[in-house]
């Protein structure tokens, strides 16, 4: 029983030391969206993940400011993208999508912002008859769980974004396919019609022409 309380206690001590918040927003033409994290210190990991679920060439511009409106990173027409930093001053750090580029299309955009705490000073309750290098070993183990559930969690989104965009893809095709097919058709529909008309302008006009020749009277002489 002990030992299950241990692990506990020890996922505990790790999620403590980590907040993330993942969003789905769905960005406007022409508009720019901005997403705040606090860090309460120096030396926290920030996080940053993105990802254009649906949206014209799927692609957005972004921008991550810190205090003081130090722009720390920033790109233009990405589809995607991963990033950790150290926040380097207290204060409120500024994550922006901007969406300008498109005039007439809305963007579907997954992000997360994650602050984490990287300080190892909380320790394990210590357990009777338990030496250090077993805490310390059990301990290594379940921040290499956190690290494979981390890099699971990232391929997942990873594959998410790709289905997302394939079936995009896919109902774009479906879309021009049928739209060609409705074409073609009004199409062969307006060219039956025209020969229709051709054939009967040019018999029409056969018979006018008959009925105008002189009419030539033949008698016999005896």
């Amino acid at each position: 029983m002990q030992l299950p309380l241990l692990w506990i206690t020890l996922l505990g001590y790790i999620l403590s030391y980590a907040s993330a918040t993942a969003l789905t927003y769905k960005l406007q033409p022409n508009e720019k969206a901005c997403f705040f994290s606090y860090a309460e210190q120096k030396g926290l990991k920030l996080a940053f993940y993105f990802a254009v679920q649906s949206g014209g060439s799927f692609d957005v511009d972004y921008s991550v400011v810190g205090p003081g409106d130090k722009v720390i990173m920033e790109g233009q027409k990405e589809r995607q993208g991963d990033f950790v930093f150290t926040a380097k001053d207290q204060g409120e750090y500024r994550f922006c999508f901007d969406n300008g580029i498109s005039t007439f299309v809305e963007k579907m955009v997954d992000f997360e912002i994650a602050v984490e705490n990287e300080s190892r000073d909380a320790r394990l309750p210590s357990k009777q008859g338990s030496s250090p290098e077993q805490t310390s070993a059990l301990e290594e183990s379940i921040l290499k769980v956190s690290r494979d559930l981390s890099t699971i969690n990232r391929n997942q989104k990873y594959f998410r974004t790709r289905e997302n965009r394939n079936m995009s893809t896919v109902k774009s095709t479906e879309s021009r396919i049928f739209n060609f097919s409705v074409a073609e058709s009004a199409l062969m529909i307006a060219m039956a019609g025209l020969q229709v008309f051709i054939v009967r302008y040019f018999f029409q006009g056969a018979r006018k022409g008959a009925s105008t020749l002189p009419k030539v009277i033949y008698r016999e002489t005896h």
